[in-house]
């Protein structure tokens, strides 16, 4: 099977050749903290083998429940925030649609809530819902976390108020820790089905546990297939060699980043791709962006924002590096059709389809931006389902996690979330 690439054809000149030789040896020492477990926060690499490792009877479980929910269910409402939802929400619009609630199916509706203290949000998910039966799935590890626990709250008194307290603890899931914790003891108190977040595995690394899974499954989506790509990955990241793709792609961003390319920005040619870069984000961004480190991770949605950002990323502050996520090839195959009246002046077009007008948008930009002193990377697969997005979800997380050992930080802590929650808790009153 054909499976991602990663090049740096169009970044080769603010690269030079073979430039990964000079800090191999960088690399090789970031490759051993990961599978020696010998780097700072190497208590959280329990991600590294979980594609090849996972419980079959906890997938197993997984399963069972998504079947149960899609009975007894119209709706289901995740709740969760940062790593808790971000993996989910874009596996599913990457494999089913960013409009997947509005689309005929068999499954049903899902909605992402608790990543907010906005009430227009919260009531705008409940008018949605109307009078559909539906379920929650909360996702949290403390339970502790103030826009999940508190759209808990409030979706859990819907449920109460609805089906009474016996059903609605039928028709709440909870993904938390294994033993302790606030979600926990709610779990054992009220009988909820309950997933594991495993101890060492964090949220922004999550999303092929029951995090991710548990969502997906609802949806219909191959969970298989999807845990199949990332073993794939798995296999072919761990061989420590200049040739290893995320090697080539962590390597690459942090030679620029010594050369002031301070902010990364990801691009991406598909809509569906739109939750796949606030994954990224976070991922990048919490991992790397510490003691006064870290590339500043952004994106943009070509060929759309070439006409809001476009003229920045051509001819704005040279301090950017540009990361394309190319899909070669579309779920759907559009052909523009002949008009022999052409009153639009577009039968060049004619007999073209929407696949090969996109590409050619792709090469011109990559060119463009090139020349406009953008250094381009480009991470490209051959089409979207379950087992390419496994493979690119852990490409990701792999060069991550090398990129931010080799600029000097812990890529599993967050230490810097933890000062807006202190200082809210002060406001609120909290004891």
């Amino acid at each position: 099977m054909k499976k991602l690439t990663f090049k740096t054809t169009y970044a080769d000149n603010f690269l030079g050749e073979n430039f990964l030789s000079p800090i191999k040896k960088e690399l090789e020492i970031a490759q051993e903290k990961i599978f020696a477990k010998t780097g700072a926060g190497s208590d959280f690499l329990g991600w590294v083998n979980l594609p090849s490792d996972y419980d079959q009877k906890e997938l197993q479980q997984i399963k069972v429940a998504a079947k149960k929910i899609q009975k007894q269910s119209q709706t289901v409402v995740v709740l969760g925030i940062g790593g808790s939802y971000l993996g989910a929400r874009a596996a599913l619009e990457a494999l089913r649609s960013p409009n997947y609630n509005q689309l005929e199916k068999k499954t049903p509706n899902i909605y992402f809530s608790g990543n907010t203290l906005s009430a227009d949000a919260f009531a705008e998910i409940v008018a949605m819902i109307g009078q559909q039966d539906f379920s929650i799935i909360v996702i949290s590890k403390s339970g502790t976390t103030t826009e999940t626990a508190v759209a808990f709250r409030l979706f859990r008194k819907l449920l109460i108020d609805k089906y009474g307290r016996q059903e609605a603890n039928q028709r709440i899931y909870a993904v938390t820790d294994k033993s302790k914790g606030v979600l926990k003891e709610m779990s054992n108190q009220e009988g909820y089905t309950t997933f594991v977040v495993p101890d060492d595995i964090g949220g922004r690394y999550s999303v092929l546990t029951a995090v991710g899974l548990l969502p997906l499954a609802i949806a219909g989506i191959n969970l298989d297939d999807l845990l199949t790509g990332a073993q794939e990955a798995q296999k072919n990241l761990k061989k420590g060699n200049l040739q290893n793709p995320a090697w080539q792609y962590a390597g690459a961003r942090q030679l620029l980043a010594r050369k002031d390319k301070t902010m990364e920005v990801l691009s991406y040619y598909q809509p569906r791709f739109r939750q796949l870069s606030e994954w990224w984000k976070q991922l990048f961004g919490e991992s790397e962006g510490k003691e006064q480190q870290g590339i500043f991770p952004a994106s943009v949605e070509l060929t759309t924002d070439l006409h809001s950002l476009g003229q920045y990323l051509q001819e704005g502050k040279r301090n950017l590096i540009e990361t394309v996520l190319w899909c070669k090839k579309s779920q759907q195959t559009i052909t523009i059709h002949e008009d022999k009246e052409n009153l639009d002046k577009l039968s060049f077009l004619s007999g073209k389809t929407l696949d090969f007008i996109n590409e050619q948008a792709f090469k011109a930009t990559l060119n463009a931006h090139q020349e406009g002193g953008v250094p381009n990377f480009i991470v490209e697969i051959p089409e979207m389902n379950e087992w390419q997005l496994g493979y690119l979800f852990y490409f990701f997380e792999f060069s991550c996690a090398l990129s931010a050992y080799l600029s000097g930080v812990n890529p599993f802590n967050q230490p810097g979330v933890e000062v807006y929650k202190q200082k809210m808790f002060k406001l609120l009153g909290k004891n």
